[in-house]
């Protein structure tokens, strides 16, 4: 019998996959557990075409995920700070900070997106990487400066 799992199945396949199991397996626990469903003629052509439909998606958020790193690349954005006399801030500059400092830019970027190691707690320059896609990633200049 053919499938077509619907969720991971351990030691079967992934969901999408194509899979060939016994029978009863595939009538007595996979289908009724909602894990797999029957693969007919139909059912293997929807696939395919979901498949092409999520590929054609994925091309496009990665086209413009490039397109927001070059932007990203050519930005520097400037924070105002109160500072101490060792320059070390009263407080501190966050992923959300650098966020709203793009967005008023006209850059909009998740804040979870934004990974900073530590939270930025000197006046300077920093170079803060942005993970825009699993395959693009950007770095932005960010210049903390006394307020």
């Amino acid at each position: 019998m053919r499938v077509i799992l619907k969720k991971e199945v351990p030691h079967l396949g992934d969901p999408g996959e194509i899979v060939k199991v016994a029978d009863g397996y595939g009538r007595n626990f996979l289908i009724p557990n909602g894990l797999a469903e029957l693969a007919s003629d139909g059912s293997v052509r929807l696939l395919e075409h979901q498949k092409r439909v999520a590929d054609a998606i994925r091309r496009k958020e990665l086209a413009g995920s490039k397109e927001l790193a070059a932007k990203l690349e050519n930005t520097a954005i400037t924070l105002k700070r109160e500072a101490g006399e060792d320059d070390r801030l009263f407080g501190a500059v966050t992923n959300r900070d650098i966020a709203e400092a793009l967005a008023a830019e006209g850059i909009e970027v998740d804040r979870r997106s934004i990974h900073l190691d530590d939270h930025i707690r000197h006046i300077g320059l920093f170079t803060v990487p942005v993970r825009l896609h699993r395959e693009v990633s950007a770095k932005v200049r960010v210049f903390v400066i006394r307020a």
